[in-house]
């Protein structure tokens, strides 16, 4: 397998375990970037972003990162907190006076970030037209009862987390979540990382496939039920209409699952908002990340499973199962078809994993790549 690239010479047991996991895992295509103190240690590509006509992964590739998005949306809301635009701790409704209706007046946005605020899965189901709407799954999150007292017991948000917090977004600063990424942080920084993929990136755009085996989950699990509480799939697949494949649907603003992304950009991403980038100052100041990483979830969630997570606030904490990460200071999120990112800047570091090859949550493929980071990081 050709692999594109280099690695600094310190990290190079990264680079060995990139170059395995082909073996191991039976990669497709993939990239792996690190930044260590802004600089990049790391970029490493290879395998091929579309099967069907064997394009080559290159260092400019994007591909669709799942609940990666999550990650994004949340260093937004950290930096209009950190401006003194946002209150994470205020009732939503101060900035979304409608979102006040059928038991969710004391919902707050830190509720929101650690997946406690009760709307995880929504009783109406929009259909795609609608959710590229925009507005008429604001009205429906407006209109939805909790699940369960507000802040007494969490669930993963799935796509509702993007939803609520993009309009909290919207709220503060007149503009999508999308647009507010890139207008703030996005095109200042130039990291390839979209929530709504612009058309001009297509020709880029890596093909996602289903590796043999996967596993389907539970059908009752709301993990599964992706937007509403009667598990209809509004996203059906990868290649059917409307699937994970579909320019169409990559264009739209689904900030919680919907974002598309490099390697290198999410790893730049991270590694500013923890150092910086290219001499500028960091994203992200100590006192946020401080507030960022104080778990707010852990243990069994509602429906009573337990999968190891912890949540900070709109961030995965280092656990030892199922994502470990570098130590108490790193924050990350990971994607439906393996692809993991974080920050920790305790040791300067921004991580991203990617690949188009769909294994699943807490797959080991970037777990191997991290802890030869961590190998290399202790020397």
């Amino acid at each position: 397998m050709e692999i594109g690239g280099w690695a600094d010479e310190t990290f190079g047991g990264v680079a060995d375990v990139f170059r395995d996991n082909f073996t191991e895992f039976g990669e497709l295509g993939t990239a792996v970037s690190v930044r260590v103190g802004g600089r990049p240690v790391v970029e490493l590509w290879g395998g091929v972003a579309d099967q069907r006509s064997g394009r080559p992964w290159t260092r400019e590739t994007v591909v669709p990162v799942f609940s990666c998005a999550k990650g994004l949306v949340s260093i937004c809301a950290h930096l209009l907190a950190q401006q003194g635009r946002l209150d994470l701790d205020a009732p939503v409704a101060t900035y979304w006076p409608e979102f006040a209706a059928v038991g969710k007046e004391r919902i707050t946005t830190r509720m929101v970030l650690g997946h406690r605020a009760g709307v995880p899965v929504l009783d109406r189901t929009p259909s795609f037209a609608e959710i590229a709407e925009w507005a008429p799954v604001v009205h429906a999150v407006e209109e939805q009862v909790p699940l369960w007292e507000p802040g007494e017991a969490y669930e993963y948000h799935g796509h509702v987390f993007g939803f609520l917090v993009g309009e909290i977004i919207r709220r503060v600063t007149g503009l999508t979540p999308g647009r507010f990424f890139r207008e703030a942080i996005g095109e200042p920084l130039g990291v390839r990382a979209w929530i709504g993929l612009p058309a001009s990136e297509t020709g880029e755009l890596a093909r996602l496939v289903e590796a043999e085996g996967r596993p389907a989950g539970d059908p009752q699990s709301l993990l599964m039920r992706i937007v509403t509480m009667n598990g209809a799939l509004v996203f059906p697949g990868l290649d059917e209409p409307h699937g994970w494949n579909d320019p169409e649907l990559l264009g739209m603003e689904l900030p919680g699952a919907g974002a598309v992304a490099s390697a290198s950009g999410l790893a730049a991403l991270y590694g500013a908002a923890v150092t910086g980038i290219d001499g500028g100052s960091r994203l992200l100041s100590t006192e946020t990340v401080t507030d960022a990483v104080r778990e707010v979830s852990a243990g069994p969630t509602w429906q009573g499973f337990d999968l190891g997570q912890r949540w900070g606030s709109g961030f995965l904490l280092d656990s030892e199962h199922p994502r470990p990460m570098l130590g108490g200071r790193s924050f990350g999120n990971d994607g439906a078809g393996g692809q993991f990112v974080f920050g920790d800047d305790e040791f300067g570091v921004g991580f991203a994993y990617v690949a188009n090859r769909m294994i699943g949550h807490g797959d080991d493929r970037a777990n191997r790549l991290v802890t030869a980071l961590r190998a290399c990081l202790k020397g």
